[in-house]
Formats: C-alpha cells, sequence, structure tokens
C-alpha cells in the first residue's frame, strides 16, 4: 500500500514537472516571436527564423545560463532586455532558447 502511493506520487511529480517544463518552452517561444523579437536577429529552426545578424543559435547550441547572461546584460550589438523582459520571461526565453536549440 505504501509502495503505491510513493510510486503514485512520484509519477504526479513528474506529470506536474513536464506540464510545467511544456508551459516555459511555449512562453519562451512566444517571447522569441514576440517581445523580444529576436527572431529579428537569431536563426533557430523550431522558430522558422533565418535571420543571420546575430548568432545562429542552431550552431552555437547556447546553454541556458548563456543566453540568461545575454538577454540580461546584452551582447556585441545585442541590447539588453533588462527592463523591457522580466525576469520570469527572460528565464523562460532562454529555456526555450537551450532547448530548442540541441533538438
Amino acid at each position: 500500500m505504501k509502495k503505491n502511493i510513493i510510486i503514485s506520487i512520484f509519477f504526479l511529480f513528474l506529470k506536474i514537472n513536464f506540464a510545467t517544463s511544456d508551459d516555459k518552452f511555449l512562453l519562451g517561444k512566444d517571447i522569441f516571436l514576440n517581445a523580444g523579437n529576436c527572431l529579428a536577429c537569431h536563426s533557430l529552426q523550431d522558430a522558422g527564423s533565418a535571420a543571420n545578424v546575430g548568432p545562429n543559435l542552431n550552431e552555437i547550441k547556447p546553454d541556458i545560463g548563456r543566453v540568461i547572461i545575454s538577454v540580461t546584460n546584452g551582447a556585441g550589438v545585442m541590447p539588453s532586455y533588462l527592463g523591457i523582459l522580466s525576469q520570469e520571461e527572460i528565464e523562460a526565453v532562454a529555456y526555450y532558447v537551450a532547448e530548442a536549440s540541441v533538438n
């Protein structure tokens, strides 16, 4: 009985975790396409963007930390989005780019 409860809780946790990740991925994609206007400069196959002003994200496959730093502080000609995007939005777009660029 106890074992069944523990297994049920484990699978419930997995389901919640995947749902949260999917929501964050979709929010990040929406920010990439709209509020962040990232597709104007960056190529990312999942987003259907093929711009070449900034790095091709499919090629450099940045990790989430690298994206958070670049979006927060700016990099090269890319401006900082601090104050334009919330911290939650920055983390979501970073999660999206990191996940979408490795697939």
